[in-house]
């Protein structure tokens, strides 16, 4: 529908009066939205009239909406623990890079090929998006400043083409983001950032992008609410959970469903009597969003117990899974607590992570996948992974299905992530620290070529004009070898010596008496040809 067929008649406030605006299109030519040229007031009614124009007869359209009373909480951030230096990477060539030591403590040839995807944040070192190799070791990390945080760091296609997304922004212990997500392409180029609409924030737990160019995120919205009707504060406040699609080009809301519209305060597992405007009532608290094969929306409440079936084109829930008012049966060893991360599968199954806790209900989190029997009827557990030895993780977390048949399972609030085989046997396992966590974790393949130069440093040696350099390329995933250029003006280097990659940063003893004081790097493909080139630099150790 182009937005050429929309008239707006009248958009008028019960308080604030009459509005004017103008429609925007959305970059897909199938819609607009309308801008007030002012605010409405909180605590107002609107009333919207338009006119759709087409061949036929118009139609008139007509929607209202409330305008809630904001509730002001604190953005205090969560705790960093800054750990013991020996828990944080450090580079000579990048030594602005300083992320958590990883530890790998159970491999196997036969986990699926592809780099890992995390975002650790919260422990030692800097937090930001890390994509590590198939044996763990680093490739890429872009460290953020100081109670700025990433999670939900993954491959993803946007405009027919791979990249890479994540959220950023600051994380307050009320337990969700205030933020921006971020795409950037092969080179590690910033392409596009995805920023919530209506007065919202987007928040830490999902941003998915779909075929046509939107990107489906999550925000937070805490509003002041009289909550007596189920034993809380009569001036209390709740955390409503809100969904949007946004139009990536143009950053216009074309959608938006939220929890307090559709949702009971009854079915929470949360207590609102300890609820108060400085910590509201977070009933639902929305951490996923998936779009299933006949384009309805997954949708999980971390404090409902619930995974919501909603139809797009009304915003209602046509079936739940779990919690209190479950569309199914439940069946042996399905029933969830505190769940993260539902996706529908390719065969129709549902995979899960089942935290299981925060309190404790159930032994250990776990990673499910679950087969629904049809609306009244039965769900059945298929598989589920644990971890040896056995995780609780209180929040976060996620499960992913990889093409060869293993599960990738990050386990969110405890820094560990792994792969298991169908079999549902343990394949591959590593950590980082105990106070670091990243939200979710996952496995894709990736090529990168970034933008910027490779980057080294000279450590001098003891003999006369010797030492050894340090190479790195933050995020080529192509480099097979490094070579040294040596000379006695930028525009006259020579390959002075050569060594094959070894982790993130490469060390290349040179030979004595090296000619000239200018250094530079090069990377080589494992043909021999050269990737990319360091810019020369004279060292004081050779002069």
């Amino acid at each position: 529908m182009p937005a050429s067929r929309i008239s707006v008649l009248s958009v008028r406030g019960s308080r604030s009066g009459a509005h004017s605006g103008h429609l925007a299109s959305y970059s897909q030519g199938n819609g607009a939205s309308f801008l007030p040229d002012r605010p409405f007031a909180e605590g107002e009614r609107v009333t919207v009239r338009a006119r759709l124009n087409g061949s036929g007869a118009p139609q008139t359209l007509l929607d209202e909406f409330a305008i809630a009373i904001q509730d002001t909480i604190s953005t205090t951030p969560e705790a960093i623990h800054p750990g013991a230096a020996a828990e944080v990477q450090g580079f000579r060539s990048r030594p602005d890079l300083q992320p958590p030591v990883l530890t790998v403590t159970a491999g196997s040839a036969g986990a699926q090929p592809g780099e890992m995807f995390v975002a650790p944040y919260s422990g030692p070192g800097q937090a930001g998006p890390m994509i590590l190799d198939q044996n763990g070791g680093l490739v890429w990390f872009k460290g953020l400043p100081r109670n700025t945080s990433a999670t939900n760091f993954r491959v993803q296609q946007y405009a027919g083409e791979p990249v890479l997304t994540w959220w950023q922004g600051d994380i307050s212990v009320h337990g969700f983001g205030r933020g921006e997500g971020v795409i950037a392409d092969s080179s590690y180029t910033d392409i596009a950032h995805v920023r919530a609409g209506n007065g919202d924030q987007a928040d830490l737990h999902e941003l998915q992008l779909t075929p046509s160019g939107t990107a489906l995120i999550t925000a937070y919205n805490p509003i002041l609410c009289n909550l007596s009707s189920i034993g809380g504060p009569a001036y209390g406040a709740v955390t409503d959970g809100v969904f949007q699609e946004i139009d990536v080009k143009s950053g216009l809301v074309m959608y938006e469903w939220t929890s307090l519209d559709h949702v009971a305060l009854s079915e929470s597992y949360s207590k609102s009597k300890t609820s108060s405007t400085r910590w509201p009532f977070d009933f639902f608290h929305i951490n996923s969003i998936n779009v299933d094969q006949d384009g309805s929306l997954l949708i999980s409440a971390r404090n409902t117990w619930t995974i919501y079936d909603i139809a797009p084109s009304s915003g209602q829930i046509a079936w739940r899974l779990g919690g209190k008012q479950s569309s199914f049966a439940a069946g042996p060893g399905t029933r969830t607590a505190f769940q993260h991360d539902p996706r529908q599968l390719p065969d129709g199954l549902i995979s899960a992570f089942d935290n299981g806790s925060s309190p404790t209900v159930h032994p250990q989190s776990r990673g499910i996948v679950l087969s629904l029997d049809g609306q009244g009827g039965a769900a059945t557990l298929v598989s589920q992974f644990l971890h040896s030895p056995p995780l609780i993780a209180d929040s976060q977390g996620n499960i992913q299905a990889l093409a060869n048949g293993d599960w990738f399972v990050g386990w969110g609030q405890e820094p560990d992530f792994s792969e298991f085989n169908a079999a549902g046997s343990m394949i591959f396992d590593a950590h980082f620290p105990v106070h670091a966590q990243s939200y979710r974790s996952f496995r894709f393949a990736w090529t990168g070529t970034p933008a910027h130069p490779p980057a080294f440093a000279f450590k001098a040696g003891a003999a006369a004009r010797s030492g050894v350099v340090y190479a790195s390329w933050n995020g080529a995933t192509e480099v097979a070898a490094w070579q040294v250029l040596a000379g006695s003006h930028r525009s006259a280097l020579k390959v002075l010596a050569q060594a094959p990659r070894v982790g993130f940063e490469t060390a290349i003893a040179l030979p004595a008496h090296i000619a000239g004081p200018y250094l530079a790097v090069q990377a080589l493909d494992g043909a021999g040809h050269v990737l990319g080139s360091s810019p020369a630099a004279a060292q004081a150790g050779l002069k």
